[in-house]
């Protein structure tokens, strides 16, 4: 029972501490802002020994606030749409998205036929060259290819019986069979 009593008193004990901390600070802050009042001088002309001095260094003016950034929901949307400006493409002026109309309008014939591709120089083919090529031979100036057909050339020794296919006996070759040309 005893122990029960020394529980209740821990807590009081503790309130009372903390009011008194509580008071003391009030009483300090009222006392402080007595003596500035009691201390401002008196209206009128001081003398030059009553005068501060001068002070030699321009004073210091207070760094700026620095803006706190606001970790809620909008404003992570707005940094997604800050970042998203940097991603996307730059617009057109008007002026090149007309010349990108006109030169789709200009009129254009599909040719069919067969046209070799290049072999880049990193292996790919270039099929530009073809559609070109492919044009040309029907009269005009350029072509975009649209159809393309691959097939397999391979070294006759491939279809002997018993011969083992190696890497370098069959190639593929790309063919142009359809453009648009201009």
């Amino acid at each position: 029972m005893a122990d029960r009593n020394r529980d209740w008193l821990v807590p009081a004990a503790t309130s009372r501490a903390v009011l008194a901390g509580l008071a003391l600070s009030v009483m300090l802050a009222t006392i402080d802002r007595g003596r500035a009042q009691a201390a401002q001088p008196a209206l009128g002309v001081q003398s030059a020994a009553e005068q501060p001095p001068e002070p030699q260094q321009p004073m210091e003016l207070p760094p700026a606030p620095v803006e706190r950034e606001n970790p809620g929901l909008i404003n992570e949307i707005g940094k997604l749409f800050e970042k998203s400006k940097l991603a996307l493409p730059p617009l057109k002026s008007p002026s090149e998205t007309f010349n990108d109309l006109s030169n789709l309008a200009r009129p254009s014939t599909m040719v069919t036929g067969r046209a070799a591709c290049a072999v880049a120089a990193n292996g790919a083919p270039d099929c530009k060259i073809g559609a070109d090529r492919l044009c040309q031979s029907n009269g005009y100036k350029e072509g975009k290819g649209i159809d393309i057909s691959t097939t397999e050339k391979c070294s006759p020794l491939v279809y002997l019986p018993g011969h083992k296919r190696g890497p370098n006996d069959c190639k593929a070759e790309n063919f142009v069979t359809r453009a648009v040309c201009q």
